[in-house]
């Protein structure tokens, strides 16, 4: 499917506004300015659409009445405790001594100093390069000469590390930069990151058109390392590398508290997030769906409506503090990183065979698809949330 304008984010109607580079970013290779999904204080896209090649980074903002990303002085959004009572899990003890890693385009200059500001307002321990719990890397594996920066991919960046902290404040975390937003580069970042001792996750918060090669891309095929890779913003409608037979596609859902029920949350599916049926990837063997004889997106989902969305803390440029985000770009890297709480295994499989340890999400919809389930959250499986949200970390 093309990469198209998303189809509903939130019930706003979309219309054009700027909110992407500042004076000196780039604007090819997928980082042109966005387009706003929403009127002042609704939602935009943070990266722009990508040229051929390339990809897009899956991070929404909610923006102020100037059409740029809110900024405040203090968190809004779910923070960790909020992300972790949700999805039940037990990450005070959880996930020491094992690394998470998650793979962007281009600099982000302020991902150290950002990401201690994220952590010390929430009260989780210090993740830094002295103490050897951060590392920023550059498409080669070396510390030091990082690509050019961008506005949009740093606040793609931003959200990755808040979320993996959020969800595993144990884990140490490898940022690995690609040289630019050209799939080739992704992928060469992928197998940088998967080639670093300890980790056992790898998050990908981007996509771009499915093509043949996506069936047969090794990139992607690190087994003993979970790859989670974002399903889309863009409705209903399947991308790569989410395709990929050999990654754990992460679908996205509206997340609510609900003091009625026992659970005390409850989820639908997001109408942004992506699903539906590969046009070039077989059907795995640990995929028993019966209306799509091909690959199905998405297998497991996390929150991803920026109405119901996230705190991120990000100062590059022209974006300061304390921002709300969404898109797939937070489901993502949340499912990495319960990967690196849970023990049942890392393969696209594992939750297929733990389904009791899901959330089932069994109402909302992404699109038109004649009313089916690769559209339409139900009871079990369904393309928009797959299996379901976690219920610990059992699944993974």
């Amino acid at each position: 499917m093309r990469i198209a304008r998303l189809l509903a984010v939130a019930s706003v109607v979309a219309v054009s506004s700027s909110i992407g580079c500042s004076s000196g970013d780039s604007t090819s290779e997928g980082e042109s300015t966005a387009q706003a999904l929403g009127p002042a204080n609704g939602f935009g896209h943070v990266c722009g659409t990508p040229e051929p090649g390339s990809a897009r980074c899956h991070a929404i903002a909610k923006l102020g009445p100037d059409g740029t990303p809110a900024a405040t002085t203090t968190p809004s959004g779910f923070g960790p405790a909020d992300l972790q009572a949700a999805y039940a899990l037990n990450s005070a003890t959880g996930g020491a001594g094992k690394t998470v890693a998650v793979v962007d385009a281009y600099d982000y200059p302020n991902a150290e100093s950002d990401l201690a500001v994220y952590r010390a307002q929430y009260g989780l321990p210090p993740c830094t390069t002295a103490n050897g719990c951060f590392k920023k890397l550059n498409q080669q594996g070396v510390q030091g000469s990082y690509p050019r920066a961008n506005s949009g991919w740093a606040t793609e960046e931003a959200l990755d590390l808040d979320m993996v902290s959020a969800i595993c404040p144990n884990c140490n975390i490898v940022l690995v930069e690609a040289n630019s937003a050209q799939n080739a580069d992704l992928a060469a970042a992928v197998n940088t990151a998967a080639g670093i001792v300890g980790v056992v996750a790898i998050s990908n918060s981007y996509g771009s058109n499915e093509t043949a090669t996506s069936a047969t891309d090794q990139a992607y095929n690190h087994p003993g390392i979970a790859i989670t890779v974002s399903s889309g913003d863009n409705g209903y409608g399947v991308e790569s590398p989410a395709s990929s037979p050999y990654v754990t596609a992460v679908g996205g859902t509206h997340l609510v508290r609900d003091a009625a029920s026992t659970r005390g949350w409850t989820e639908t599916a997001w109408s942004g997030a992506g699903s539906g049926c590969s046009a070039f990837v077989p059907k795995p063997s640990w995929q028993h769906d019966t209306g799509c004889s091909m690959r199905t997106v998405a297998d497991v989902s996390a929150v991803a409506d920026p109405a119901t969305g996230v705190a991120v803390y990000e100062t590059f440029r022209h974006r300061g503090g304390w921002q709300v985000y969404g898109g797939t770009s937070v489901a993502s890297p949340i499912i990495g990183a319960v990967f690196a709480l849970g023990a049942a295994g890392t393969a696209p499989s594992t939750p297929y065979a733990h389904t009791s340890s899901l959330n089932d999400v069994t109402s909302g919809s992404n699109g038109t698809c004649g009313g089916t389930y690769l559209c339409t959250a139900g009871a079990g499986y369904d393309g928009p949330t797959g299996l379901g949200t976690p219920n610990g970390s059992g699944a993974f």
